[in-house]
């Protein structure tokens, strides 16, 4: 019986974009199964979107993905991991400023656990699209319906919407 393919890909998903879900759909055709750990880091503490409301938005957008399983953690994404029975680190990176700080990660979540990061590069379509660049275009009332699920839209919007 061989070891299921576990990967789990972090993040705070404030919003999802498409190219996370992109990453998430790319990485489930490469593992049995991918963990979208949704992190609650109490260092950022202008969230748009609470712990539970990213999760859904997440679980909404990847419905149709039948080995990708969406949770909530908080503390050290490795124990995370480990907890979870993942045996890789996934992450997406968009430009070379993403890899610097993706390496340094990856290095520090070896050290920590052994466990290896694999970075799949990001859609050129997607490239320029974080989800700070999303936040700041939706507060100053641009569409951002090109740049994340429709789950979300209707998410920013309604948030726009109450003053948000």
């Amino acid at each position: 019986m061989t070891t299921p393919r576990i990967a789990i890909y972090p993040g705070s998903f404030d919003p999802l974009t498409n190219g996370h879900l992109d990453i998430i759909r790319r990485g489930a055709g490469l593992f049995d199964e991918i963990i979208v750990a949704v992190g609650d880091n109490p260092s950022k503490r202008n969230y748009w979107f609470g712990l539970e409301a990213r999760c859904e938005l997440v679980r909404s957008a990847t419905h149709g993905l039948s080995n990708v399983r969406v949770v909530s953690f908080q503390g050290l994404m490795v124990e995370a991991a480990r907890t979870l029975g993942a045996t890789a680190i996934l992450r997406g990176v968009r430009a070379l400023a993403d890899f610097d700080a993706e390496f340094r990660n990856g290095l520090a979540n070896r050290d920590l656990s052994g466990m290896e990061t694999l970075f799949l590069l990001a859609d050129p379509a997607h490239i320029f699209v974080s989800s700070s660049l999303v936040k700041e275009i939706a507060s100053n009332g641009g569409d951002v319906t090109a740049y994340v699920p429709p789950e979300a839209a209707k998410a920013i919007t309604a948030r726009c919407a109450e003053g948000g």
